[in-house]
Parts: C-alpha cells; sequence; structure tokens
C-alpha cells in the first residue's frame, strides 16, 4: 500500500512542473514548454498508479485538494497563454496566406504572352 506522504510528494512535484509551464507560457519559451508538458503527462500517469492503493485521511486529502487547486489554476493560465499564442500563429499564417495570393496574382498579371513569327 502506498504512503499517503509519497502521494502527496508527487502532488507537490506536479505542481512545481506546472509552475515551470507557466513560466515558460509567460516568457513565450515554447519548445521548452511542450518538453515540460511531456514530462507533466508522465507525472499524472504517475500519481495515477500510486494513488491506486492509497487511502487518504482527511487532513491529507485537504492538502491534496489544495494542491489540485493550485495546479488547476496554474493550467488555466498556461492555457491561456497557449490560446493566446495560437492565435497569433493563425493571424501570421492567414497573412501569409494572403501575401502568397496577392504575389501570385501579380505575377500572373504581368506575364507578357509572347506570339512566335508564325503565328502573326
Amino acid at each position: 500500500m502506498m504512503a499517503a506522504r509519497d502521494v502527496l510528494e508527487s502532488y507537490e512535484q506536479l505542481l512545481q512542473r506546472s509552475a515551470r509551464m507557466l513560466d515558460l507560457a509567460r516568457n513565450g519559451d515554447w519548445p521548452e514548454l511542450v518538453e515540460e508538458e511531456s514530462g507533466y503527462v508522465v507525472a499524472v500517469e504517475t500519481i495515477k498508479r500510486l494513488e491506486v492503493d492509497c487511502v487518504l485521511e482527511m487532513p491529507e486529502a485537504r492538502r491534496k485538494a489544495e494542491l489540485l487547486e493550485r495546479i488547476l489554476e496554474q493550467d488555466g493560465e498556461t492555457r491561456r497563454h497557449l490560446q493566446t499564442r495560437r492565435d497569433e500563429l493563425g493571424l501570421l499564417i492567414g497573412d501569409q496566406q494572403r501575401q502568397r495570393q496577392a504575389s501570385q496574382a501579380y505575377r500572373g498579371g504581368s506575364q507578357v504572352v509572347r506570339m512566335s513569327p508564325r503565328s502573326r
């Protein structure tokens, strides 16, 4: 049977990882955020396995709830930063598509049709 202390320590570590992810999102370090997120997913799966055989007493259950609340708050802010970044990238992609279409239209309209001497 897993000790409640081990489960709570795992939640503490998850909170720290969540805080790192939030800092990375705030700083716009997207590649590092993706890397950190991979470890986060593994940590969540580890906690699920730890909790299968663990019974928390009321004080530990309250502490777990506090940790989860903080984790969810941080995750929510991280998601908001990611949504903003996704929207920015969407605008950039739209701008590039419009530029490409304008360039193609300009090139298409500026081509001179040359006739061979026989067709004159």
